[in-house]
């Protein structure tokens, strides 16, 4: 609308009039202090972009809307099987089968050991008719030879099948620590496995390039790009080495990103991989081609606190890759953190996915994004950024070397270290968590408890590959098919796996961004179940309700993120108050006026009375030093650390 009768009346804004406007609001504060974010990448996001010249569209392996995926991944395939046909007649689309010990099992994962394994867990699915990814871990090649036997007993041409067998050995050697043989064998291993499947007639994606590793260890959105760049590349060389063309080994591979509760920048990472690796191609020689890429929503972001809150960030992760251009979303349910999703819990997740689609029309334009300046802007600056850490990884020898030198876990853990600070300050805050904090929550029911929370992380591990087992003959794709057919297990088939020279390196972690208030939590809680009451801080008020009412909200909110209880006295006398209490804590909640008038003597008479530890609520600037004199523990306010001073806070409680 460049030239509407209803605006003719109307001058045109300029930024530089929004400017001078917001400088008189800001009244001589920094603008770029105030209104300029930065991400874990140091890219800035203004708060204002002009209209953007729409560069070449995002264009999805498949026209129109995304696929629905559900995870399947119940340990007994009759139940999972159950589950997923339940899914499917509830207008999902798409199969995500999750092996047992993968790492995106969670704990759980279907227990597949045969073919009548795999059989069940996908009894009457018409594997003609929906699309399905296989998430198998370091298993990957033998459930790929598993499921084409499979689709031989059913009578099935391969040719006919959409599928992805997801093989990603470097995605399951940085997450799990480890390779079953060398570099070099498992490239080959890549190519026999290729020639055999398009022997077959097989027309789908067999490997992946998946993201999920490192986002899960916090990497940023460049990262993670520039992991999934290089990971393709070396699948790429890994193909063309065994005499593959560059055509068809493109045509062999797709990816998986996280997509998480930043709008933006999810929605700019996914548009950024489309326009690298069609840079990747052009260097290759090769004419751009649109991708497959999935969306699997973070892990990292789900809470155990307050699980509802789950549904409106996978709600915004879906919608934002679904913006981005993905082909395929899985959704994790609500309750994913918990333990075993129920029914109800995947019936909300694909519902999520229908609401967004068939409701809001979201896939009705290919690119919604194309020429919004701020979506553009993030796009560009993502794809710099990604392509100059590619390069980097490129110089340093490669992902497999990089991996095995241990750079990208350092950088990442660089990236991890500045997430737990702004997580511990508040400064991102987690809803339900860190911040609202419900400690009166009731239980949400899952269908098995998670057995993750109480084991250590990936990073426990030794990554060890296995030094005693001794190297096999190599078993070509085709011999691994035969074998399955005639009754042979996971077991017999993962045997075969074991080559010269295992490679083993520093796991990658897996974390969610939650943890360190969710264990401060399950300690209140254990308090809670031995003694009939948890930790207890008490808000003491000074002044009228104006001068304490958004302090003592505050306090309120800070103490119980960490799982101690706030009780304050609905009126009269403070110290009588206190006493009935039943608080070993102590916190200070008035405005700086009262602090400099009457904190000293109120501290000192509740120190005189309780001997408790006392919190001040605020930072009173040059008064601090007045308040610790006469007997105050410590302050707490915006930006201070708020793991450390509630950790500590419990210890006293």
């Amino acid at each position: 609308m460049t030239d509407p009768a209803l605006t003719n009346d109307f001058p045109p804004a300029t930024e530089a009039e929004w400017r001078k406007r917001v400088e008189g609001v800001l009244k001589g504060a920094d603008f770029n202090r105030k209104l300029v974010a930065r991400t874990h990448d140091g890219i800035e996001i203004q708060p204002l972009y002009a209209k953007a010249e729409a560069g070449d569209p995002i264009v999805r392996n498949e026209p129109g809307a995304w696929r629905v995926s559900q995870r399947v991944d119940h340990p007994d395939p009759a139940t999972a099987n159950e589950l997923a046909l339940a899914d499917l007649s509830g207008g999902a689309d798409a199969l995500t089968l999750v092996v047992r010990k993968a790492p995106a099992s969670r704990g759980f994962g279907v227990a597949i050991a045969t073919l009548d394994d795999l059989d069940r867990a996908l009894a009457d699915v018409m594997l003609d008719l929906v699309h399905l990814r296989l998430d198998a871990g370091g298993h990957g090649r033998q459930i790929a030879a598993l499921l084409v036997a499979l689709a031989d007993r059913r009578g099935h041409a391969l040719s006919g099948l959409s599928v992805d067998l997801g093989l990603d050995p470097l995605g399951a050697m940085a997450a799990m620590g480890k390779l079953s043989a060398s570099w070099d064998e498992v490239a080959g291993r890549m190519f026999e496995t290729q020639a055999g499947l398009s022997e077959r007639g097989f027309a789908g994606r067999i490997f992946l390039s998946d993201g999920r590793p490192y986002h899960e260890a916090g990497a940023s959105e460049a990262q993670e790009l520039a992991a999934v760049l290089a990971t393709g590349i070396a699948y790429l060389r890994a193909l063309e080495a065994g005499g593959i063309s560059l055509d068809a080994a493109g045509n062999a591979l797709a990816f998986l990103l996280v997509a998480d509760a930043d709008e933006f920048l999810t929605v700019a990472k996914f548009r950024a991989l489309r326009r690298l690796w069609a840079r990747v191609e052009q260097a290759s020689g090769l004419d751009p081609r649109p991708i497959r890429l999935h969306a699997e929503t973070a892990w990292r972001m789900t809470t155990r606190r307050d699980p509802w809150v789950n549904l409106l960030r996978t709600t915004v992760a879906t919608f934002s890759a679904g913006l981005g251009g993905a082909d395929a979303i899985t959704i994790l349910p609500f309750t994913t953190a918990l333990g075993l999703p129920d029914a109800f819990a995947r019936r909300i997740a694909r519902n999520t996915h229908l609401i967004l689609l068939e409701e809001a029309n979201l896939a009705r334009v290919a690119d919604p994004a194309s020429g919004a300046g701020g979506f553009e802007a993030l796009t560009e600056a993502l794809c710099d950024n990604a392509w100059a850490l590619f390069q980097a990884i490129e110089r340093d020898g490669g992902i497999v070397e990089s991996l095995k030198r241990g750079t990208v876990q350092r950088d990442i853990a660089g990236t991890q270290a500045q997430r737990e600070k702004a997580i511990a300050t508040r400064k991102e805050p987690i809803t339900g968590t860190s911040e609202f904090p419900n400690l009166h929550e009731g239980d949400v029911s899952v269908l098995m408890p998670s057995p993750l929370w109480n084991e250590p992380t990936r990073t426990d591990e030794t990554g060890s590959a296995a030094a005693s087992s001794r190297p096999v003959a190599p078993s070509t794709f085709s011999s691994l098919v035969d074998r399955a057919a005639k009754g042979a297990g996971l077991s017999e088939l993962a045997h075969s796996a074991i080559g010269p020279a295992p490679v083993a390196i520093a796991p990658l972690p897996s974390l969610r961004a939650a943890e360190p208030f969710e264990r401060l939590r399950d300690a209140s809680d254990a308090v809670l179940a031995r003694t009939g009451a948890r930790p207890k801080v008490f808000l003491a008020t000074l002044g009228n309700a104006a001068a304490f009412t958004a302090r003592a909200g505050f306090a309120k909110n800070f103490f119980e993120a960490g799982g101690i209880e706030a009780v304050m006295a609905a009126s009269g006398d403070m110290l009588p108050a206190y006493r009935a209490s039943g608080a070993a804590l102590i916190c200070l909640c008035s405005s700086d006026e009262i602090y400099r008038t009457e904190g000293v003597a109120a501290i000192a008479a509740l120190r005189r009375d309780s001997g408790a530890p006392i919190y001040v609520a605020g930072r009173p600037a040059g008064f601090e030093t007045g308040l610790t004199d006469a007997g105050a523990t410590g302050f707490i306010y915006a930006g201070c650390d708020a793991i450390l001073v509630l950790r500590e806070a419990f210890g006293r409680a």
